[in-house]
């Protein structure tokens, strides 16, 4: 089992303190206005946070998955969005140029993702492929030393604010295995804009959007690993990005039943606190027993991870589980906090609407289903 030795205890410690004062007086703010903080990720960037996972030598904090996910977890206990965020950051862009870049491109990109310095998108899901990403129509035509991009990404986190883009691109024939490029673009490439911001239920201050390409020339110098290896590449990266969103959901069941459980302490009927009625202190229970189940799941598939050895069933059952189970314990939460639970005057509702999220983004529930299914079939 994982155990922090004391510099990593240090480390979520300094995140707790800096969630408290910078993050938690803003978020009612930032969720009402759709606000996407730019400056907090930037300060986000100098404590580290913005490149977890980047070996020292690029510039990052050189942590471990453990690491990663004790972090994500502490963020998003008290505002989801922001870990959302700061794992769209890390596990997708960032992360894809660290696993599949040269090293002149790593050098490149790699340190200002890194440092905060610019903020990472990802760009796979188009308006009519979501879970079919194999059908996508964003196109990449070679043209002498350099590719001309057309198409759209639709639902992208970043895509407004981001500096840097790591976009998959369909470089053959429709709905082939290997019918995909990645390319790492940079905003100011002419052609390249985005759409407007998505007007979401949930995770309302991180920011998600579209991403346009018209007739963006792209030097072949951008093109991360080889032509057609883009869709590998892109599964390769979302079996890592679903143990960030594992932990997104750990947070947000966390902060839900914290909350809950002092209320519960707190709320007076019938002379005792409603923490006292086996009707409340049984949601309790099975709200705590979740959690661990989930940390549990989510260790278990960074113990691999940090092994290299696979893990892309395991990611899978705990993303699969961490997201579902995170959605009833918001849902149990707002039933404890009963009609102020249905307030904004009080933290339910809002992890509450964050949580669904979790159960869509990076893979549906029913994809890991298919995933998990395939692979114990497999075996």
């Amino acid at each position: 089992m994982y155990t922090p030795n004391e510099s990593q205890k240090i480390i979520v410690d300094a995140v707790k303190t800096f969630s408290e004062q910078h993050i938690r007086p803003n978020i009612m703010e930032w969720d009402e206005a759709q606000h996407f903080p730019v400056e907090l990720f930037h300060q986000l960037g100098e404590m580290g946070l913005m490149g977890v996972l980047v070996p020292e030598e690029y510039g990052g904090a050189g942590l471990n998955y453990f690491d990663y996910v004790r972090i994500i977890d502490e963020i998003s206990q008290v505002d989801p969005s922001i870990g959302l965020s700061v794992a769209a950051h890390n596990s997708l862009c960032t992360n894809h140029i660290l696993m599949f870049a040269n090293e002149e491109q790593k050098k490149r990109w790699i340190p200002d993702l890194a440092s905060g310095k610019v903020i990472g998108a990802w760009g796979l899901t188009e308006h009519n492929t979501g879970s079919d990403a194999g059908g996508m129509n964003t196109t990449a035509v070679k043209d002498g030393e350099d590719w001309v991009i057309n198409g759209a990404k639709n639902f992208i986190t970043h895509a407004i604010s981001g500096d840097t883009a790591v976009v998959m691109t369909r470089t053959g024939e429709k709905g082939t295995r290997n019918n995909a490029t990645a390319f790492v673009l940079e905003k100011g490439m002419e052609g390249f804009t985005s759409g407007r911001k998505e007007n979401k239920l949930g995770m309302r201050a991180s920011e998600t959007a579209e991403l346009i390409f018209d007739n963006v020339r792209v030097p072949d110098s951008h093109r991360l690993g080889e032509v057609g290896e883009g869709f590998k590449q892109a599964l390769t990266v979302l079996d890592g990005g679903r143990i960030s969103i594992a932990a997104l959901s750990l947070g947000i069941a966390k902060g839900a039943y914290n909350a809950a459980k002092k209320y519960a302490k707190e709320r007076v009927q019938f002379n005792q606190p409603i923490a006292n009625f086996q009707a409340i202190n049984f949601k309790l229970a099975d709200m705590a027993t979740k959690i661990h189940a989930s940390e549990l799941m989510i260790l278990r598939a960074c113990e691999l991870k940090e092994n290299k050895e696979k893990m892309t069933t395991e990611g899978a059952m705990a993303k699969m589980y961490a997201s579902e189970a995170c959605v009833e314990i918001a849902t149990d939460a707002v039933q404890i906090f009963g009609g102020y639970g249905y307030t904004k005057d009080f933290p339910a509702e809002k992890y509450y609407r964050d949580s669904k999220l979790c159960t869509i983004g990076e893979g549906t529930t029913e994809i890991q289903k298919l995933v998990i299914a395939r692979n114990i079939l497999k075996d």
